[in-house]
């Protein structure tokens, strides 16, 4: 059978103006038609943003709503780590005066259930996924299951799973195509013994030795949540430190927990093969020292889904690298195409994503944009302690040279952290030398992500190190070490 290829009507030479009420008794203005291609965090906040505003919203996506935010990679891999947590909290016990009922010098036993874990993990992801596929349904957004690529740029063609292709003409594109696990020559996944990140939801045994390669944030995060499961973890890091883009001492607490806990990290190796040999693996370094161990997990970086859609043709410039350029609103070099999320490569964030999304189809539909400002992401590596950090770093602003201060204060001098048996962790500030404006900060703590908020507020509202601390915190809190170190930045005002 031929395939069938349907057509939305032509548009106009001229984007038409923003959707609105009709003019007095002349003609209503037509909807805008949007077209967003991926149904990540940057796709489906696109999506709403766009029907809210009255236009005509089609989403195509060929894997699933909530894209690899949702079904692979965050929503899944916290939920494992949450679990992870869970043990770490438990292994405190005997300190808190908790034993197990019966046994008065075990805490346990504990164990984890991967099979039952991972389950879960599924079951969660699935969930987020069907609640974004009502939530677009109830704002009236068209989603068409399939593989999109463009026809210039005002057009997408969505080649549909069972056969046959769907065309939509666009006044605005909109590409959320997200990213892919990098794979390196000698190091290909097999689901089985060597895995990608999103492979590891289908194991239902802990490994018994696992082999991380890749000490960046999702290496990191994964070595830390299954040692905390129980597993045997060797960590290969091919930096001099584990997490080379966060704040150095605070990747050096995590990096001290790690070998605490009987982790082990090879610093300063790089792996040059992979090889799975039946029950096992064995890992390959460029010195020729070799590493063996049950399962492999491959973290070593991703690379945008930017290939085969269309896209040089339709003018849109693409990196070295094969993310797609775009400027503060997330304009590409094509007119009324724009693109958010891992494909762009600013900053792979999920929340990044759906803020690029937001802005650009605010922009697209003629509203009033303030530009993307990555001075007030905050960022959270969800090891135990976890890193929250916004704002400058401390290496930005040596570069920079800008004047600055600093400050630190340990978490285990803070009476909650006592209380709950928290040791490990410190909160550091940095201001402006002169006028006092915190600039930045970070915060190494269980639950780091949530105490950072109060930082990003004073990054984002230019607040001074006096404003942080004459505002009132609870005590005994956690929060508390964030109004006292802003007290000992030594702050001296022209």
């Amino acid at each position: 059978m031929a395939a069938m290829t349907t057509t939305t009507p032509p548009g106009p030479a001229e984007p038409p103006a923003p959707p609105g009420p009709s003019d007095g008794g002349r003609r209503p203005r037509r909807a805008a038609r949007v077209v967003v291609v991926g149904g990540g965090p940057g796709g489906y906040e696109a999506a709403l943003v766009a029907a809210r505003a009255g236009a005509d919203v089609t989403l195509a996506e060929r894997h699933g709503l909530g894209g690899a935010a949702v079904l692979t990679d965050v929503v899944p891999s916290k939920t494992l780590i949450a679990t992870a947590e869970w043990m770490t909290i438990a292994a405190r016990a005997p300190e808190l005066g908790i034993r197990s009922v019966g046994d008065r010098d075990q805490p346990g036993p504990f164990a984890a259930d991967l099979a039952r874990v991972n389950a879960r993990v599924r079951e969660l992801a699935e969930a987020q996924s069907a609640d974004i596929r009502a939530r677009l349904e109830a704002e009236g957004v068209r989603v068409v299951e399939g593989t999109a690529r463009l026809d210039g740029p005002g057009r997408v063609v969505v080649a549909r799973p069972a056969g046959g292709e769907h065309a939509f003409d666009a006044d605005a594109v909109l590409l959320a195509t997200g990213a892919t696990p990098r794979v390196l020559p000698d190091a290909v996944p097999d689901g089985e013994r060597v895995l990608d990140w999103t492979q590891v939801y289908g194991l239902t045994t802990l490994p018994e030795r696992l082999v991380v390669v890749g000490s960046g944030v999702t290496g990191v995060e994964f070595a830390g949540a299954y040692g905390a499961l129980g597993c045997d973890v060797v960590l290969v890091s091919s930096r001099d430190q584990i997490l080379p883009s966060e704040d150095p001492d605070a990747a050096a607490v995590v990096e001290e927990v790690f070998r605490q806990r009987g982790m082990t990290v090879l610093s300063r190796s790089r792996a040059a093969a992979v090889r799975p040999t039946g029950d096992g693996v064995v890992v390959t370094l460029t010195d020729g020292r070799t590493v063996e161990g049950s399962h492999c997990l491959l973290a070593v970086g991703s690379v945008p889904s930017t290939g085969g859609m269309g896209l040089a043709e339709a003018g849109v410039a693409l990196t070295e690298s094969g993310h797609v350029e775009v400027d503060r609103v997330s304009r590409t070099t094509a007119p009324g195409v724009y693109a958010a999320g891992d494909c762009a490569g600013v900053l792979p964030l999920a929340s990044v994503a759906a803020m690029q999304g937001r802005i650009a189809m605010e922009h697209a539909l003629g509203q009033a944009v303030t530009p993307l400002d990555l001075r007030t992401v905050a960022a959270n590596v969800f090891t135990a302690p976890e890193i929250a950090s916004v704002g400058a770093s401390q290496r930005s602003l040596d570069e920079a040279g800008t004047p600055y201060v600093t400050s630190r204060l340990e978490l285990a001098r803070n009476p909650r952290a006592k209380m709950l048996g928290m040791r490990d962790g410190f909160v550091k500030l940095f201001a402006h030398a002169s006028t006092g404006t915190v600039l930045g900060g970070v915060v190494v703590a269980p639950r780091a992500g949530e105490l950072i908020f109060p930082v990003t507020l004073a990054v984002a509202q230019r607040l001074t190190a006096d404003d942080v601390a004459h505002a009132f915190t609870v005590y005994p809190s956690l929060s508390g070490s964030i109004a006292e170190v802003a007290r000992l930045l030594p702050v001296r005002p022209d």
